[in-house]
Protein backbone atom coordinates (compact mmCIF):
# COMPACT_ATOMS: atom_id res chain seq x y z
CA UNK A 1 0.00 0.00 0.00
CA UNK A 2 3.24 2.32 -0.36
CA UNK A 3 3.07 5.25 -2.10
CA UNK A 4 4.57 5.33 -5.33
CA UNK A 5 8.02 7.57 -5.54
CA UNK A 6 6.35 10.01 -8.27
CA UNK A 7 3.72 12.31 -7.61
CA UNK A 8 3.26 13.46 -10.95
CA UNK A 9 1.02 10.40 -12.49
CA UNK A 10 -1.02 10.41 -9.85
CA UNK A 11 -1.96 14.21 -9.72
CA UNK A 12 -2.64 13.77 -13.29
CA UNK A 13 -5.27 10.70 -13.17
CA UNK A 14 -6.61 12.65 -10.00
CA UNK A 15 -7.20 15.55 -12.81
CA UNK A 16 -8.65 13.31 -15.26
CA UNK A 17 -10.63 11.43 -13.25
CA UNK A 18 -12.35 14.86 -11.38
CA UNK A 19 -13.06 15.63 -14.59
CA UNK A 20 -14.89 12.69 -15.77
CA UNK A 21 -16.31 12.85 -12.77
CA UNK A 22 -17.92 15.99 -13.08
CA UNK A 23 -19.33 15.67 -16.84
CA UNK A 24 -20.71 12.83 -15.94
CA UNK A 25 -22.65 14.42 -13.08
CA UNK A 26 -23.52 16.82 -15.06
CA UNK A 27 -24.80 14.66 -17.87
CA UNK A 28 -26.82 12.96 -15.02
CA UNK A 29 -28.42 15.72 -13.37
CA UNK A 30 -29.82 17.05 -16.65
CA UNK A 31 -32.36 14.63 -17.54
CA UNK A 32 -33.79 14.46 -13.55
CA UNK A 33 -36.95 14.85 -12.58
CA UNK A 34 -38.29 15.55 -9.17
CA UNK A 35 -39.28 11.55 -8.97
CA UNK A 36 -35.62 11.01 -9.15
CA UNK A 37 -35.58 8.96 -5.81
CA UNK A 38 -32.53 6.16 -5.09
CA UNK A 39 -32.24 4.27 -1.65
CA UNK A 40 -29.13 4.10 0.34
CA UNK A 41 -28.26 0.90 2.70
CA UNK A 42 -25.48 1.59 5.41
CA UNK A 43 -24.46 0.83 9.26
CA UNK A 44 -23.42 3.80 10.50
CA UNK A 45 -25.77 5.23 13.17
CA UNK A 46 -25.55 8.49 15.13
CA UNK A 47 -23.40 10.85 14.95
CA UNK A 48 -21.58 8.94 12.32
CA UNK A 49 -24.52 8.11 10.19
CA UNK A 50 -24.94 12.76 10.54
CA UNK A 51 -21.40 13.10 8.47
CA UNK A 52 -22.28 10.91 5.89
CA UNK A 53 -25.80 12.61 5.63
CA UNK A 54 -24.07 15.91 5.21
CA UNK A 55 -22.39 14.45 2.50
CA UNK A 56 -25.31 12.44 0.93
CA UNK A 57 -26.84 16.57 1.15
CA UNK A 58 -23.86 17.34 -1.54
CA UNK A 59 -24.55 14.70 -3.68
CA UNK A 60 -28.46 16.05 -3.41
CA UNK A 61 -27.52 19.92 -4.54
CA UNK A 62 -25.06 18.43 -7.23
CA UNK A 63 -27.79 16.91 -8.99
CA UNK A 64 -31.06 18.87 -8.52
CA UNK A 65 -34.69 17.04 -8.27
CA UNK A 66 -32.74 13.64 -7.19
CA UNK A 67 -33.27 12.20 -3.56
CA UNK A 68 -31.44 9.80 -1.64
CA UNK A 69 -33.78 7.72 0.66
CA UNK A 70 -30.98 6.32 3.78
CA UNK A 71 -31.59 3.76 5.45
CA UNK A 72 -28.98 3.90 8.59
CA UNK A 73 -27.88 1.32 10.59
CA UNK A 74 -28.23 -1.45 8.50
CA UNK A 75 -25.14 -3.80 8.90
CA UNK A 76 -24.13 -6.28 6.37
CA UNK A 77 -26.11 -9.00 7.69
CA UNK A 78 -29.27 -7.20 7.34
CA UNK A 79 -28.10 -6.25 3.69
CA UNK A 80 -27.54 -8.99 2.51
CA UNK A 81 -30.82 -10.77 3.33
CA UNK A 82 -32.86 -8.07 2.33
CA UNK A 83 -31.29 -7.99 -1.47
CA UNK A 84 -31.57 -11.87 -0.95
CA UNK A 85 -35.70 -11.12 -0.40
CA UNK A 86 -35.68 -8.77 -3.55
CA UNK A 87 -35.40 -5.47 -1.37
CA UNK A 88 -35.09 -2.42 -3.99
CA UNK A 89 -31.56 -1.09 -2.58
CA UNK A 90 -30.26 0.95 -5.24
CA UNK A 91 -26.80 1.75 -3.41
CA UNK A 92 -25.03 -0.38 -0.56
CA UNK A 93 -22.01 0.13 1.43
CA UNK A 94 -20.93 -2.67 3.31
CA UNK A 95 -18.43 -2.27 6.85
CA UNK A 96 -15.31 -4.72 5.30
CA UNK A 97 -13.53 -5.50 2.65
CA UNK A 98 -13.85 -9.35 4.18
CA UNK A 99 -17.60 -9.27 2.39
CA UNK A 100 -16.20 -8.59 -0.80
CA UNK A 101 -15.81 -12.12 -1.61
CA UNK A 102 -19.37 -13.15 -0.89
CA UNK A 103 -20.77 -9.97 -2.35
CA UNK A 104 -19.15 -10.48 -5.81
CA UNK A 105 -19.50 -14.66 -5.84
CA UNK A 106 -23.14 -14.55 -5.42
CA UNK A 107 -23.79 -11.62 -7.22
CA UNK A 108 -25.06 -9.44 -4.51
CA UNK A 109 -23.43 -6.22 -5.88
CA UNK A 110 -23.91 -6.02 -9.73
CA UNK A 111 -20.10 -6.26 -11.56
CA UNK A 112 -19.12 -2.12 -12.23
CA UNK A 113 -17.10 -2.86 -15.36
CA UNK A 114 -19.86 -2.57 -17.50
CA UNK A 115 -20.21 1.05 -16.09
CA UNK A 116 -16.42 2.16 -16.04
CA UNK A 117 -15.96 0.82 -19.65
CA UNK A 118 -19.08 3.17 -20.40
CA UNK A 119 -17.99 5.77 -18.56
CA UNK A 120 -14.04 5.48 -19.64
CA UNK A 121 -13.41 5.64 -15.49
CA UNK A 122 -9.86 6.25 -14.74
CA UNK A 123 -9.29 4.63 -11.10
CA UNK A 124 -5.58 5.46 -10.90
CA UNK A 125 -6.54 8.07 -8.00
CA UNK A 126 -7.52 4.72 -5.92
CA UNK A 127 -4.65 3.82 -3.65
CA UNK A 128 -3.88 0.50 -5.31
CA UNK A 129 -4.10 -1.29 -2.38
CA UNK A 130 -8.08 -0.33 -1.97
CA UNK A 131 -8.39 -0.84 -5.22
CA UNK A 132 -7.36 -4.61 -5.02
CA UNK A 133 -9.34 -5.10 -2.41
CA UNK A 134 -12.38 -4.00 -3.35
CA UNK A 135 -12.85 -6.88 -5.87
CA UNK A 136 -12.61 -10.44 -5.62
CA UNK A 137 -11.44 -13.39 -8.95
CA UNK A 138 -11.78 -10.98 -11.57
CA UNK A 139 -15.02 -9.15 -10.93
CA UNK A 140 -15.16 -5.62 -9.35
CA UNK A 141 -18.38 -5.34 -7.89
CA UNK A 142 -17.55 -2.58 -5.71
CA UNK A 143 -15.45 0.70 -4.68
CA UNK A 144 -13.28 0.78 -1.48
CA UNK A 145 -15.04 4.12 0.56
CA UNK A 146 -12.57 5.27 3.22
CA UNK A 147 -10.37 2.91 5.02
CA UNK A 148 -9.56 1.22 8.60
CA UNK A 149 -6.17 1.04 9.81
CA UNK A 150 -4.91 -0.57 13.29
CA UNK A 151 -2.79 0.85 15.56
CA UNK A 152 -2.31 1.12 19.45
CA UNK A 153 -3.46 3.64 21.58
CA UNK A 154 -2.13 4.24 24.87
CA UNK A 155 -2.96 6.50 28.28
CA UNK A 156 -0.05 9.35 28.18
CA UNK A 157 -0.32 9.92 32.32
CA UNK A 158 -0.29 5.99 32.88
CA UNK A 159 3.01 5.43 30.70
CA UNK A 160 4.72 8.25 32.41
CA UNK A 161 3.77 7.26 35.94
CA UNK A 162 5.09 4.02 35.58
CA UNK A 163 8.12 5.03 33.97
CA UNK A 164 7.09 2.76 30.66
CA UNK A 165 8.54 3.82 27.39
CA UNK A 166 5.74 3.21 24.31
CA UNK A 167 6.10 -0.60 23.09
CA UNK A 168 7.59 -1.42 19.31
CA UNK A 169 8.01 -5.10 19.77
CA UNK A 170 5.42 -7.58 21.48
CA UNK A 171 7.95 -8.51 24.45
CA UNK A 172 8.02 -4.91 25.34
CA UNK A 173 4.30 -4.93 24.98
CA UNK A 174 3.70 -7.36 27.32
CA UNK A 175 6.68 -5.76 29.51
CA UNK A 176 4.75 -2.95 29.39
CA UNK A 177 1.15 -4.43 30.05
CA UNK A 178 2.27 -6.16 33.03
CA UNK A 179 3.68 -3.07 34.52
CA UNK A 180 0.89 -1.25 33.75
CA UNK A 181 -1.72 -3.67 35.77
CA UNK A 182 -2.31 -2.16 38.76
CA UNK A 183 -4.50 -4.91 41.81
CA UNK A 184 -7.13 -4.31 44.71
CA UNK A 185 -6.29 -5.84 48.03
CA UNK A 186 -7.99 -8.73 47.36
CA UNK A 187 -5.74 -9.30 44.42
CA UNK A 188 -8.44 -8.84 41.88
CA UNK A 189 -7.10 -6.78 39.15
CA UNK A 190 -7.80 -2.90 38.84
CA UNK A 191 -6.24 -1.05 35.85
CA UNK A 192 -5.20 -3.64 33.45
CA UNK A 193 -2.52 -2.51 31.41
CA UNK A 194 -3.65 -4.64 28.30
CA UNK A 195 -6.34 -6.59 27.53
CA UNK A 196 -4.93 -10.08 25.80
CA UNK A 197 -8.37 -11.88 25.18
CA UNK A 198 -9.28 -12.32 21.12
CA UNK A 199 -12.58 -10.30 20.85
CA UNK A 200 -11.60 -7.63 23.64
CA UNK A 201 -13.11 -4.42 21.30
CA UNK A 202 -10.46 -4.39 18.10
CA UNK A 203 -8.15 -6.80 19.71
CA UNK A 204 -8.81 -9.78 16.63
CA UNK A 205 -6.54 -11.96 15.02
CA UNK A 206 -6.20 -9.94 11.48
CA UNK A 207 -4.31 -7.14 13.68
CA UNK A 208 -2.33 -9.48 15.86
CA UNK A 209 -1.26 -11.09 12.94
CA UNK A 210 0.69 -8.12 11.01
CA UNK A 211 3.13 -8.28 14.11
CA UNK A 212 4.58 -11.41 12.65
CA UNK A 213 3.23 -10.90 9.19
CA UNK A 214 0.88 -14.00 9.69
CA UNK A 215 -0.95 -15.17 6.73
CA UNK A 216 -4.50 -16.90 6.64
CA UNK A 217 -4.36 -18.47 3.47
CA UNK A 218 -2.16 -20.61 0.89
CA UNK A 219 -1.27 -18.93 -2.72
CA UNK A 220 -4.11 -20.76 -4.11
CA UNK A 221 -6.44 -19.06 -2.33
CA UNK A 222 -8.95 -22.27 -1.14
CA UNK A 223 -6.49 -23.66 1.13
CA UNK A 224 -5.79 -22.51 4.58
CA UNK A 225 -1.94 -21.51 5.68
CA UNK A 226 -2.47 -20.37 9.72
CA UNK A 227 -1.32 -24.00 11.13
CA UNK A 228 1.42 -23.89 8.47
CA UNK A 229 2.90 -20.20 9.48
CA UNK A 230 5.11 -19.49 12.26
CA UNK A 231 3.69 -16.12 12.76
CA UNK A 232 0.42 -17.41 14.47
CA UNK A 233 2.82 -19.59 16.80
CA UNK A 234 4.49 -16.92 17.25
CA UNK A 235 1.58 -14.30 17.94
CA UNK A 236 -0.43 -17.10 20.09
CA UNK A 237 2.44 -18.09 22.50
CA UNK A 238 2.92 -14.50 23.34
CA UNK A 239 -0.73 -13.85 24.10
CA UNK A 240 -0.65 -17.32 26.27
CA UNK A 241 2.15 -16.16 27.91
CA UNK A 242 1.18 -12.52 28.52
CA UNK A 243 -2.81 -13.69 30.24
CA UNK A 244 -0.57 -16.39 32.73
CA UNK A 245 1.87 -13.19 33.73
CA UNK A 246 -1.08 -10.75 34.13
CA UNK A 247 -2.90 -13.38 36.88
CA UNK A 248 -4.13 -16.16 34.81
CA UNK A 249 -7.15 -16.77 32.45
CA UNK A 250 -9.60 -15.94 35.72
CA UNK A 251 -8.71 -12.92 36.85
CA UNK A 252 -8.88 -11.35 33.43
CA UNK A 253 -12.09 -13.09 32.87
CA UNK A 254 -13.85 -11.65 36.39
CA UNK A 255 -11.98 -7.42 35.22
CA UNK A 256 -13.70 -8.15 31.79
CA UNK A 257 -17.24 -8.97 33.85
CA UNK A 258 -17.14 -4.98 34.07
CA UNK A 259 -16.37 -4.17 30.43
CA UNK A 260 -17.57 -1.04 29.05
CA UNK A 261 -19.51 -0.48 25.51
CA UNK A 262 -16.72 0.04 23.34
CA UNK A 263 -18.88 2.83 21.09
CA UNK A 264 -19.71 4.89 24.07
CA UNK A 265 -18.30 6.99 27.01
CA UNK A 266 -18.34 3.97 28.82
CA UNK A 267 -15.29 2.30 27.01
CA UNK A 268 -12.82 0.82 28.89
CA UNK A 269 -9.89 3.42 27.42
CA UNK A 270 -11.97 6.60 27.75
CA UNK A 271 -12.46 5.79 31.61
CA UNK A 272 -9.00 4.76 32.45
CA UNK A 273 -9.76 0.56 33.26
CA UNK A 274 -7.14 -0.03 30.39
CA UNK A 275 -4.14 1.46 29.61
CA UNK A 276 -3.38 0.21 26.43
CA UNK A 277 -5.48 -1.19 23.14
CA UNK A 278 -5.88 -1.84 19.76
CA UNK A 279 -8.20 0.16 18.09
CA UNK A 280 -8.67 2.47 14.39
CA UNK A 281 -8.21 5.78 13.22
CA UNK A 282 -12.12 6.04 14.18
CA UNK A 283 -11.17 5.97 17.74
CA UNK A 284 -9.58 9.70 17.98
CA UNK A 285 -13.27 10.82 16.92
CA UNK A 286 -15.19 8.85 19.68
CA UNK A 287 -12.63 10.39 21.95
CA UNK A 288 -12.96 13.95 20.83
CA UNK A 289 -16.45 13.49 21.75
CA UNK A 290 -16.75 11.58 24.54
CA UNK A 291 -13.36 11.76 26.31
CA UNK A 292 -12.30 14.98 25.17
CA UNK A 293 -9.77 15.20 28.65
CA UNK A 294 -8.15 12.26 27.60
CA UNK A 295 -4.50 12.49 27.56
CA UNK A 296 -3.56 10.24 25.28
CA UNK A 297 -1.20 9.24 22.33
CA UNK A 298 -1.32 6.54 18.94
CA UNK A 299 1.70 4.37 17.58
CA UNK A 300 2.07 1.73 15.16
CA UNK A 301 1.52 -2.18 16.46
CA UNK A 302 4.25 -3.81 18.19
CA UNK A 303 5.72 -6.53 15.98
CA UNK A 304 8.03 -9.91 16.85
CA UNK A 305 11.78 -8.88 17.06
CA UNK A 306 11.69 -11.04 13.83
CA UNK A 307 9.82 -8.65 11.91
CA UNK A 308 11.30 -5.41 12.97
CA UNK A 309 11.09 -4.22 9.39
CA UNK A 310 7.01 -4.64 9.33
CA UNK A 311 7.10 -1.64 12.55
CA UNK A 312 4.61 0.99 11.24
CA UNK A 313 2.56 -1.53 9.75
CA UNK A 314 -1.13 -2.40 10.45
CA UNK A 315 -3.94 -4.28 9.58
CA UNK A 316 -5.88 -2.12 6.93
CA UNK A 317 -9.60 -2.90 6.22
CA UNK A 318 -12.39 -0.67 4.56
CA UNK A 319 -15.68 0.41 3.24
CA UNK A 320 -17.03 -1.00 0.40
CA UNK A 321 -19.68 0.71 -1.82
CA UNK A 322 -21.94 -1.24 -4.83
CA UNK A 323 -24.92 -1.45 -6.42
CA UNK A 324 -27.28 -4.54 -5.38
CA UNK A 325 -28.83 -6.43 -8.31
CA UNK A 326 -32.23 -5.24 -6.85
CA UNK A 327 -31.35 -1.54 -7.92
CA UNK A 328 -34.02 0.25 -9.60
CA UNK A 329 -32.46 2.59 -11.18
CA UNK A 330 -28.59 1.97 -11.42
CA UNK A 331 -27.39 4.42 -13.41
CA UNK A 332 -28.17 7.19 -11.11
CA UNK A 333 -26.66 4.76 -8.49
CA UNK A 334 -23.48 4.48 -10.38
CA UNK A 335 -23.41 8.39 -9.84
CA UNK A 336 -23.75 8.28 -5.91
CA UNK A 337 -20.95 5.14 -5.94
CA UNK A 338 -18.97 6.97 -7.94
CA UNK A 339 -19.38 10.31 -5.65
CA UNK A 340 -18.49 8.47 -2.66
CA UNK A 341 -15.52 6.44 -4.11
CA UNK A 342 -13.63 9.47 -6.42
CA UNK A 343 -14.65 12.72 -5.44
CA UNK A 344 -12.50 14.54 -3.28
CA UNK A 345 -14.41 17.09 -1.38
CA UNK A 346 -16.48 14.06 -0.44
CA UNK A 347 -13.83 12.31 0.88
CA UNK A 348 -11.79 14.57 2.57
CA UNK A 349 -15.18 15.44 4.32
CA UNK A 350 -15.72 11.75 5.48
CA UNK A 351 -12.02 11.64 6.47
CA UNK A 352 -12.79 14.15 8.65
CA UNK A 353 -15.84 13.57 9.94
CA UNK A 354 -15.74 10.00 10.48
CA UNK A 355 -11.93 10.29 11.24
CA UNK A 356 -11.19 7.24 8.09
CA UNK A 357 -8.48 7.02 6.15
CA UNK A 358 -9.45 8.06 2.35
CA UNK A 359 -9.03 5.70 0.16
CA UNK A 360 -7.95 8.40 -3.21
CA UNK A 361 -4.72 10.15 -3.47
CA UNK A 362 -6.27 13.16 -4.23
CA UNK A 363 -8.20 13.33 -0.66
CA UNK A 364 -4.90 11.91 1.07
CA UNK A 365 -2.74 14.62 -0.33
CA UNK A 366 -5.34 17.46 0.15
CA UNK A 367 -4.78 20.38 2.83
CA UNK A 368 -7.74 20.24 3.52
CA UNK A 369 -7.46 16.63 5.46
CA UNK A 370 -6.87 16.99 9.25
CA UNK A 371 -4.09 14.22 9.53
CA UNK A 372 -3.06 15.53 13.18
CA UNK A 373 -0.58 13.72 15.17
CA UNK A 374 -2.37 11.05 16.52
CA UNK A 375 -4.15 10.46 12.91
CA UNK A 376 -1.15 10.42 11.09
CA UNK A 377 0.28 7.10 13.00
CA UNK A 378 -2.96 5.54 11.09
CA UNK A 379 -2.31 7.01 7.41
CA UNK A 380 1.64 6.22 7.60
CA UNK A 381 -0.06 2.44 8.46
CA UNK A 382 -1.95 2.86 5.30
CA UNK A 383 0.94 3.53 3.11
CA UNK A 384 3.35 1.07 5.00
CA UNK A 385 4.61 -1.90 2.49
CA UNK A 386 4.24 -4.61 5.45
CA UNK A 387 0.55 -3.68 6.29
CA UNK A 388 -1.89 -6.60 5.42
CA UNK A 389 -5.64 -7.31 4.37
CA UNK A 390 -7.35 -10.70 4.57
CA UNK A 391 -7.67 -12.75 1.69
CA UNK A 392 -10.94 -12.00 0.18
CA UNK A 393 -12.92 -15.86 0.19
CA UNK A 394 -16.10 -17.18 -0.88
CA UNK A 395 -16.74 -18.03 3.19
CA UNK A 396 -16.31 -14.21 3.63
CA UNK A 397 -15.64 -13.83 7.70
CA UNK A 398 -16.03 -17.50 8.51
CA UNK A 399 -12.58 -18.69 8.34
CA UNK A 400 -11.82 -15.69 11.08
CA UNK A 401 -14.54 -17.29 13.13
CA UNK A 402 -13.17 -20.44 12.97
CA UNK A 403 -9.83 -19.44 13.97
CA UNK A 404 -11.17 -17.07 16.47
CA UNK A 405 -13.17 -19.73 17.84
CA UNK A 406 -9.82 -22.05 18.12
CA UNK A 407 -8.41 -19.00 20.20
CA UNK A 408 -10.80 -18.98 22.63
CA UNK A 409 -10.47 -22.27 23.47
CA UNK A 410 -6.63 -21.75 23.72
CA UNK A 411 -6.86 -18.86 25.43
CA UNK A 412 -8.89 -20.20 27.76
CA UNK A 413 -6.67 -23.58 28.64
CA UNK A 414 -9.37 -25.80 27.08
CA UNK A 415 -6.99 -26.22 24.23
CA UNK A 416 -3.41 -27.49 25.13
CA UNK A 417 -2.29 -28.38 22.06
CA UNK A 418 -1.24 -25.71 20.00
CA UNK A 419 0.06 -28.18 16.89
CA UNK A 420 -3.09 -30.15 16.95
CA UNK A 421 -5.38 -27.07 17.36
CA UNK A 422 -4.02 -25.23 14.54
CA UNK A 423 -4.02 -28.65 12.08
CA UNK A 424 -7.94 -28.52 12.85
CA UNK A 425 -8.32 -25.09 12.13
CA UNK A 426 -6.47 -25.78 8.84
CA UNK A 427 -8.65 -28.70 8.26
CA UNK A 428 -12.26 -26.47 8.63
CA UNK A 429 -11.26 -23.94 7.07
CA UNK A 430 -10.24 -25.59 3.86
CA UNK A 431 -13.42 -27.67 3.95
CA UNK A 432 -15.69 -24.81 4.29
CA UNK A 433 -14.38 -23.19 1.19
CA UNK A 434 -14.18 -26.06 -0.30
CA UNK A 435 -17.68 -26.52 0.36
CA UNK A 436 -18.99 -23.42 -0.49
CA UNK A 437 -17.03 -22.96 -3.55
Amino acid sequence: MKFPSSQSWRKLGALVAGVALALSLTACSGGQSSSDTITLWHFFEDREADVLQAVIDQFEALHEGVKVDVHAGQDDDNMRQAIAAGEAIDVGISYSRDQVGVLCSSGAFKDLAPFIARDNLDLSDIASGSLAYSQYDGTRCALPMLADVAAIYYNTAMLEAAGVAVPKTLEEWADAAVKLTTYNADGSIDILGFMPFMDYYETMAPNLGVAAQAQWLNADGVTSAIGSDPGWVTILNWQKDLIERLGGYQKLRNWAAGLGDEFSEENDFHTGRVAIIIDGEWRTAFLADQAPDLDYGTAPMPVASSHMDAYGAGYVDGNLVGIPRGSKNPDLAWELVKFLALNTEAQVAMGNGLRNVPTIYSALESPDLDADVHFQVFIDAFEHPFSQTMPASVVGTEYLEIFTNFVHLWESGAQTDLAAGLAKVDADITAAIAWAG
